[in-house]
């Protein structure tokens, strides 16, 4: 394990999971909201954020989690060793979205782009969550199915199985 690319649906958990497997590892976290968005929140451009992109996926190991866009996403899966995709049932996602929005008033969410607005940004995941359920959840189970062949998969449906995870990372 020393690549590791986590991902899911929005609101699923995967900075906090993240962050947490790289104090277990001692593996580097790198929320990819943190290559995407300047303080402040808005987007950097486009290319700036691939060229970061490819120039970490270069790296030697990593931790990293978030969606990026489509066209590193795929890279990403492929470049990583380890793959940990966290697949909750869509109502536990909005109801992680609203907790991390109310739990932000008080302290910033892992992750968080500096600066960014709270609400728009939690906006914007209820949009998404349903989006990325309806129409790139089955990509991701697909892909997660192929990988098996080639990769160390952990896919993590249910709280049990992410403490079953974290068992597991510790042993």
């Amino acid at each position: 394990m020393k690549k590791v690319a986590v991902f899911g649906n929005a609101g699923g958990g995967k900075s906090t999971l993240s962050r947490q497997l790289a104090e277990l590892t001692g593996l580097p976290w790198v929320p990819l909201d943190s290559l995407q968005y300047q303080p402040g929140g808005s987007k950097v451009p486009h290319a700036e954020f691939k060229a970061a992109h490819d120039a970490l996926l270069k790296q030697e190991q990593w931790v990293v989690d978030g969606f990026g866009s489509m066209d590193t996403l795929w890279k990403r899966l492929d470049a990583a060793d380890t793959l940990v995709y966290l697949d909750m049932p869509v109502w536990r996602h909005y109801w992680w979205a609203t907790k991390r929005f109310l739990k932000g008033l008080w302290v910033p969410p892992a992750g968080w782009p500096e600066g960014s607005s709270l609400w728009q940004g939690t906006r914007l995941s209820y949009t998404t969550i349903w989006l990325c359920h309806t129409k790139l959840t089955p990509k991701y189970r697909e892909y997660v199915e192929q990988a098996k062949a080639t990769k160390q998969i952990y896919h993590l449906r249910s709280l049990k199985d992410i403490a079953q995870f974290y068992q597991a990372i510790t042993a």
